[in-house]
């Protein structure tokens, strides 16, 4: 176990020192995948665990730590932080957590050794009951986001969302077809969209049907800009941004004649993979979406923009820390640019469906305010609740769609999407 918590300290410093997305920071470990099953998932639930409640972490430290952690001894911050996750939030025995975390500042930085030890044990003493009067939606949540929700959706949705985020997501599986049959073999539930949803946990592809392709994992919330393209079968469609590829996989399902594209060959690679395990074929691009020229236009177009991601923190609570303001109007920049470039490869009646995995404001609505101001050649097409069944509640007063995580709160909740159908 000593090397399962060295290796979430590698991660938690690669992540929250050097600014690398968590899941691309545990990937690239090379101690990870050499790790236990059982190793491995305690890895995965220190580290969301720390990230989930870090602010709250945070609050802790900060009343038992004169000097701020900083520069060289920036280390001996993330040792803290994980030894207070493990005291605080997931049950772990005083000597387990303390010593541990004494013995990773040992290797790490000798001279916080006694720190170390004298901040835990502390925290192991009244770390619980400084927390019993707390507000964890707030603390847990960086000031900026919690500004910006509050001026789109007010406080009381507000805290809703952020204790959303605080439990971890379930999974959700996209069937191919027999969605019923299923259910059953994974012991699923079968939400009024279609999807199934499982506790997370256990090892994916060890569960029935992932060899063959007969489920792919994606958040209930994702599926539906495919939907709103309504019978795609025999269509020409275009999947910009498409990796890793659950929305090319449910119109290929659906039977359309797809091309992916997206700017990463990594990506692009492993979006084969995922096609090849389900024995469905697609035209593969590795290329910019808003440069790319191909030689016919299409009857339907999903542009997925890349975005802040900030409606996906029950799934990666390391965004909250990593992004900030300056990253969103960034971004609207790309988002407009991807939506004028769609327009040109989209035929006269043809559809496209705009998308982003974003609480933002700025990201979605926003970004089709500031399109259809500018041509006239484009108009909404408002979303009808007997295409979301289930989620009428999501439909905005425009026929948008906007979902949140504290959506089916008691199913478990739902990834934060905003989703505007547009034709030509």
């Amino acid at each position: 176990m000593e090397d399962s918590r060295r290796i979430a300290l590698d991660v938690l410093v690669a992540c929250l020192d050097k600014g690398q997305p968590f899941d691309d920071a545990l990937a690239r470990h090379p101690g990870f995948a050499a790790l236990a099953p059982r190793d491995r998932a305690f890895v995965r639930l220190l580290l969301a665990t720390t990230l989930r409640r870090l602010g709250e972490i945070d609050t802790v430290l900060g009343t038992m730590i004169e000097r701020p952690l900083e520069g060289a001894n920036a280390v001996g911050r993330q040792i803290l932080r994980l030894g207070a996750a493990q005291l605080l939030f997931l049950g772990t025995p005083a000597h387990a957590a303390v010593d541990t975390s004494v013995d990773l500042a040992q290797s790490r930085l000798p001279h916080l050794k006694g720190l170390t030890n004298a901040v835990l044990r502390r925290v192991a003493r009244e770390g619980v009951a400084m927390l019993g009067d707390r507000d964890p939606a707030r603390l847990n949540t960086p000031q900026w986001l919690w500004e910006s929700w509050v001026a789109s959706y007010g406080e009381e949705t507000t805290r809703a969302i952020a204790a959303a985020h605080l439990i971890e997501a379930p999974l959700d599986l996209t069937p191919r077809s027999d969605a019923d049959f299923w259910a059953g073999r994974l012991e699923a539930e079968k939400l009024p969209t279609g999807t199934l949803r499982r506790r997370a946990g256990g090892a994916i592809a060890e569960l029935p049907g992932y060899a063959e392709g007969a489920w792919w994992v994606q958040d209930a919330a994702a599926t539906l800009p495919v939907r709103l393209l309504g019978d795609v079968a025999g269509k020409r469609v275009t999947d910009l941004c498409a990796a890793p590829g659950g929305k090319t996989m449910q119109l290929c399902a659906g039977g359309a004649m797809v091309t992916a594209v997206d700017i990463s060959a990594r990506r692009i690679a492993r979006l084969n993979d995922n096609l090849a395990r389900a024995a469905m074929t697609a035209e593969l691009v590795t290329a910019d979406a808003g440069k790319w020229t191909p030689a016919e236009t299409f009857d339907a177009i999903l542009l997925d923009a890349p975005c802040s991601g900030t409606g996906t923190l029950r799934r990666h609570p390391d965004i909250a820390w990593l992004k900030d303001g300056g990253d969103v109007s960034r971004l609207t920049l790309t988002q407009d640019r991807l939506l004028v470039h769609a327009l040109e490869l989209l035929k006269p009646g043809g559809t496209l469906v705009y998308a982003v995995c974003s609480l933002e404001e700025d990201e979605g609505p926003a970004r089709i305010e500031a399109l259809l101001g500018r041509t006239p050649r484009v108009k909404r097409v408002p979303v009808q609740p007997a295409e979301l069944p289930g989620l009428a509640e999501a439909i905005t007063a425009n026929g948008d769609v906007r979902t949140l995580p504290s959506m089916w709160a008691d199913r478990g909740g739902l990834d934060g999407f905003y989703v505007a159908r547009l034709r030509t």
